[in-house]
């Protein structure tokens, strides 16, 4: 008997880049800001695995704590996998250092205080502080956000290496818009801070600054994000540097500039 047809009607195997591992990490990829709760379905669907395969997988994770049930049977992301990212040492040892000072500024500003790092092409915050009746923002720890669109991303993507900050540059559309965020980049790097300005889902101003590790490379940006219009930037400013400077030094920075 022909074992491998055998085993091409039972299903196909799993293809050589294909493992179960990537699987499995693919349907935790399925989940989203806008994806939180998924019925086997909809997961199956967005993971791009067969039903069964997507089956098999989940109840898995769900003995492992990756994964969870919510009230109405849908998975949803467990705890366990809160736990072991807690122990990222480049979110981790950055929060700790960062936290004391983060919530003096939020306690003297009483606005929404973000701490992001680069990962890849997008930020990811790894923490917010935000005060009852802050202005409405879409942001979220763990949340991914786009460099050139905030505050913080304009100040990582502005001390990026070169290379990769031209490459990323050059996948925007039209050219006019490339060469408008190489002007804006520049400027960055030159004061040291990204004032950004949005209008939705509310009329805000993001007013960000880098944050030094050791060896003086930009590891990280904090920002604040206030109602548009409500104070200048300006007004902010030097309490914003103030926080990136002590946070720095937290992180084994000897200098004392504030500039990309």
């Amino acid at each position: 008997m022909d074992q491998g047809n055998g085993a091409s009607r039972r299903g196909k195997r799993p293809k050589s880049g294909e493992p179960v591992v990537d699987r499995a990490l693919s349907l935790l990829a399925a989940f989203g800001s806008e994806h939180r709760a998924l019925g086997l379905n909809e997961l199956s669907r967005r993971a791009g695995l067969p039903p069964s395969t997507a089956s098999r997988l989940t109840a898995r994770l769900l003995r492992w704590g990756a994964l969870e049930r919510d009230d109405q049977g849908r998975y949803v992301i467990g705890l366990r996998l809160f736990e072991v990212a807690s122990l990222a040492p480049r979110s981790h040892g950055l929060r700790e250092a960062a936290l004391p000072y983060l919530e003096d500024l939020h306690e003297i500003t009483r606005q929404h205080v973000l701490l992001a790092v680069r990962d890849g092409d997008e930020a990811l915050l790894v923490e917010r502080l935000s005060a009852h009746g802050a202005v409405e923002i879409a942001y979220r720890v763990g949340g991914r956000l786009p460099l050139h669109e905030t505050g913080v991303g304009l100040v990582l993507l502005a001390a990026a290496d070169p290379g990769f900050r031209a490459e990323w540059i050059d996948r925007l559309e039209p050219s006019s818009a490339a060469l408008r965020l190489r002007r804006r980049l520049a400027e960055v790097h030159n004061a040291g801070l990204a004032v950004f300005e949005r209008q939705r889902p509310a009329p805000v101003c993001s007013i960000a600054v880098p944050i030094r590790g050791r060896g003086e490379q930009v590891v990280a940006a904090v920002s604040i994000v206030v109602p548009a219009g409500a104070r200048t930037a300006r007004a902010y400013e030097q309490v914003v540097r103030a926080t990136a400077m002590a946070i720095s030094r937290g992180l084994g920075a000897r200098g004392t500039r504030s500039h990309t």
